[in-house]
């Protein structure tokens, strides 16, 4: 039996921002769910599961949130899938219930990720004491400093093109309402003399720490028939893993997100993404790490990465836009920032991301990464449906 095919008709975040005092986490993923079905112009009723994916719970040190958050969520009665991997968890969630969709378990689901950093300290959530892991500097930067170092020494890439990558991000977020960085006043000048935080990545090359929620309604064939416009289709998806580290890992461009994008390419029958991708929304909370998945991902060459960033390829108005929404470098709920880029995906091929689209975007990639690299989810949607 086929699959059945899988339509995006409702999307809804939040504006992402360091600190939402004014509501609880019940109040913020209800607000961005809200804006999805009120997209969708469906109600709660219409809802045939939830699907809830965050980071860790000592993020926020509410421990299973999505118990009490059910009936935020409209879920009391109806069946509740909690997703965890890590900082690629969005992306996860997503896939998740477009599978619950693609085997007919369910008509339509409501996917739902969120992040409320300011109510914990995530820098020291990810600084782990031994003998959980290796002594490191604090937060993710101390892990994955190393491994841009590495991928510099490897590509031979010019030390001005984290600051490049960062300069492009932060003027893609003036045009995303939603984004949490809104600098007027950025430079290129500007990120190159922000302090050393790990070394090469400096403050202004980094994501912020923000609250947020991010929510797609997904839906089979029927529904998106009726559905007020129309809907992004999943082309691909696909999840893969690996552990965090293993004799021959390669941190620079791991396996697992090497393979996953093959898959998510395989399903959707692109052959060159580099041609046939018209953007891209990848997960990139260090600048650095923009050229090095345009590498994992087969959007360039080995080595060749820096060289799109440098040529200004991946600008919104290039031949690749690349986080047109100003990305995880300009709002970073963690356990939403998967998410954000599936959803921000599925805005570009219905022609709605406002000031951040792309003009004639029919295929556009969803990526999420998380753990030491270990975690990968992405998918493709397209303004077609599969097959057309």
């Amino acid at each position: 039996m086929s699959k059945e095919p899988v339509a995006v008709v409702g999307i809804g975040q939040t504006r992402h921002v360091a600190a939402r005092r004014d509501v609880s986490l019940a109040g913020l993923v209800r607000e961005a769910a809200a804006r999805a079905l009120a997209d969708a112009e469906t109600t709660w009723a219409g809802i045939d599961a939830v699907v809830i994916g965050k980071a860790p719970d000592f993020f926020e040190g509410v421990m299973m949130p999505e118990l009490y958050l059910a009936d935020a969520l409209g879920a009391v009665g109806k069946p509740v899938l909690r997703v965890h991997t890590a900082g690629s968890v969005g992306g996860s969630t997503a896939l998740v219930a477009a599978q619950l969709i693609a085997a007919r378990v369910h008509g339509t689901v409501l996917a739902v990720a969120f992040e409320k950093q300011s109510e914990s300290n995530a820098m020291w959530g990810l600084s782990l004491p031994v003998p959980f892991q290796q002594p490191l500097l604090a937060g993710a930067g101390g892990f994955f400093a190393p491994h841009v170092r590495a991928y510099i020494r490897r590509s031979g890439a010019p030390d001005t093109i984290g600051a490049l990558v960062a300069h492009k991000d932060r003027r893609n977020a003036l045009k995303n309402p939603y984004a949490h960085l809104h600098e007027h006043d950025i430079t290129l000048e500007k990120i190159m003399a922000s302090p050393m935080l790990w070394d090469p990545i400096r403050y202004s090359e980094t994501c912020p720490s923000s609250d947020g929620a991010c929510a797609l309604v997904l839906t089979d064939r029927a529904g998106a028939a009726r559905a007020p416009r129309p809907p992004a289709w999943m082309l691909g998806g696909a999840m893969r893993s690996e552990p965090t580290l293993f004799a021959g890992k390669d941190f620079v461009s791991p396996l697992a997100g090497r393979d996953c994008a093959a898959e998510v390419y395989r399903q959707a029958g692109i052959t060159d993404p580099r041609r046939e991708i018209d953007a891209a929304e990848l997960y990139v909370p260090f600048s650095w790490y923009e050229p090095m998945w345009l590498e994992n991902l087969g959007f360039a060459e080995p080595g060749e990465g820096w060289k799109l960033s440098e040529a200004g390829v991946t600008e919104l108005d290039g031949d690749l836009p690349v986080d047109m929404s100003g990305g995880v470098l300009c709002a970073n709920p963690i356990g939403a920032s998967g998410l954000i880029r599936f959803a921000e995906a599925a805005l570009q091929v219905r022609g709605q991301a406002g000031e951040h689209q792309v003009a004639g975007a029919r295929r556009v990639l969803g990526h999420a990464y998380g753990g030491g690299s270990q975690f990968f989810a992405m998918w493709l949607v397209g303004s077609e449906p599969p097959g057309s």
